[in-house]
């Protein structure tokens, strides 16, 4: 254990796909204040990398790594005032399109953490459907490398991806599209065999909940809705799992995302 951890104790992480930050900030910087995550993994920033709100989240107490690749994707790192961000990595190596700004990782309080965004795949016969799947695999040849000694896996994000037809609504509507794909499904299974967990499933083995609702259609009263917000805790790091529970409350609201954070508590 690091010193970082060792002071830290308990641990509060959240990811959440913000749907532009800067559109969003108000909302984030709410969410902030009322939960004071001590990590903030966070997705589709959609930020150029000099228009990232620095000054407003350090305001807040929070300083950031971030990879910015403009109006599409984005993801970032927060970690409050008094940590800091060891060996910071922006993308993956063997990855298709690096200037979607899709990962990136640092270790904070021991954890060595990434905020992802899977890209959507759209159709199976799309041609960004080979590129989610090649993204993928090199999530999981980056899970399969490893850490730096003395830290643990938490990959947390937007993975574009139901795990099992209990993670959507109504698995019958989305037979022969993306997010439930056998392929995908398989590459997240192989992710997983690198000595990850669920951190949700790890708690709540049977209960179904979303994470993202279509804005289109009322689907988010009408409880039309996919879990594909996850939080991966390498195993030694999960047994100190406490808490996995998703902030629907912020799916509501003025100018919401189409995602509600998740939110994961590690005891000391």
């Amino acid at each position: 254990m690091s010193r970082q951890e060792a002071t830290l104790g308990a641990v509060r992480i959240v990811t959440w796909n913000v749907n532009s930050l800067r559109a969003r900030l108000p909302r984030v910087l709410e969410f902030l204040a009322q939960h004071a995550p001590d990590i903030a993994c966070l997705q589709e920033t959609k930020c150029a990398p000099d228009m990232f709100p620095l000054a407003e989240l350090q305001e807040a107490g929070y300083g950031a790594v971030h990879n910015s690749g403009g109006q599409w994707a984005g993801v970032a790192l927060l970690a409050r005032t008094g940590l800091s961000f060891e060996e910071p990595r922006l993308g993956l190596a063997g990855e298709p399109e690096p200037g979607e700004a899709r990962w990136c990782e640092a270790t904070i309080a021991g954890i060595r953490c990434a905020s992802v965004y899977v890209p959507n795949g759209r159709t199976l016969d799309s041609p960004e459907y080979p590129r989610k799947l090649e993204f993928l695999r090199a999530m999981r040849d980056r899970v399969r490398a490893g850490v730096p000694a003395g830290t643990s896996w938490l990959i947390a994000g937007d993975f574009n991806i139901a795990p099992a037809d209990a993670d959507v609504y109504d698995p019958a509507v989305f037979v022969g599209g993306t997010h439930v794909s056998a392929a995908e499904r398989e590459l997240l299974a192989e992710i997983l065999d690198g000595g990850l967990v669920d951190c949700y499933r790890v708690l709540h083995p049977d209960t179904p909940q979303f994470t993202w609702w279509d804005y289109r259609a009322g689907n988010f009263h009408k409880g039309l809705g996919l879990r594909i917000d996850l939080a991966l805790a390498a195993r030694e790091l999960a047994t100190r799992l406490q808490r996995c529970g998703i902030e629907r409350d912020y799916r509501k609201g003025k100018k919401p995302s189409d995602h509600a954070p998740l939110v994961v508590e590690l005891t000391g």
